[in-house]
């Protein structure tokens, strides 16, 4: 089966402003009060700071099940039933990484894996510090989330009017999406905010947010984790990320 050539956008090198500022986090959960969503969970996006990220490549769009399905094939794993063009879901942490390694192996270049978590607020948020990757104010319409009421995945790209500051699609809802960090506090969080979250799934931060998910997490400062072991039916796959064109090693 034949590898889909990854279509990467290139990220310069930037200042991320990164989280929410400690004193704004009342106000955005009060925005929020109708998802039901408690502060406390606001809390771990406390404080915001400027976080300066270097260049790398993000995928456009996040992992489809036709991409994933040429990996399974040669690793042994099942084969998702969703179409081709949606993104894949059900994918653990360890399965992400090992896809990770395997594209890099067969396409020569190793330095393809899972984004950060500042890399991926990076490439969703840019230089302005914009609430979503589109800007400021929610739009139904603009991301697969719950109030569109789909419930389930769509075609990747499907909402190119919902893209980030550099053309990055699908940065909010339709599949969840892995990060390489483990969860912690940020340097400098309210005392209050957990060292660990022991009750999550696994500890790597996920972002964006997935079909079944609610508006809060179309928030490029969102940060929350897989929080229960059915990962298809909470939408989790993933987006790759690399080094920039240049530095990559050869």
């Amino acid at each position: 089966m034949r590898i889909e050539p990854v279509d990467w956008v290139e990220i310069p090198a930037g200042v991320l402003r990164r989280g929410t500022p400690t004193r704004d986090v009342p106000l955005v959960a009060e925005s929020y009060a109708d998802t039901g969503v408690p502060v406390e969970w606001y809390l771990k996006e406390a404080p915001a700071a400027e976080i300066h990220v270097p260049a790398f490549r993000i995928a456009r769009t996040p992992v489809t099940v036709g991409q994933w399905s040429v990996f399974a094939a040669a690793t042994g794993r099942p084969v998702p039933g969703a179409p081709g063009d949606h993104p894949v879901t059900g994918v653990s942490w360890e399965a992400a990484t090992a896809y990770c390694r395997w594209l890099g192996e067969r396409t020569g270049d190793p330095s393809v894996r899972l984004p950060t978590e500042d890399e991926w607020e990076r490439a969703a948020r840019g230089d302005d510090g914009r609430e979503f990757p589109w800007g400021d104010e929610y739009r139904t319409g603009l991301a697969n989330l719950v109030d569109l009421g789909i419930g389930t995945t769509t075609p990747v790209g499907s909402f190119p009017e919902g893209a980030g500051p550099f053309g990055v699609l699908d940065m909010a809802g339709n599949a969840d999406e892995w990060t390489s960090t483990l969860y912690a506090p940020y340097p400098g969080a309210p005392d209050d905010v957990p060292l660990v979250e022991d009750w999550a799934f696994d500890p790597h931060i996920t972002r964006g947010g997935a079909f079944r998910h609610d508006r809060d997490l179309a928030r490029c400062a969102r940060r929350h984790g897989a929080y229960e072991e059915d990962l298809a039916a909470i939408g989790v796959g993933l987006r790759l990320a690399a080094a920039a064109t240049g530095s990559a090693p050869a």
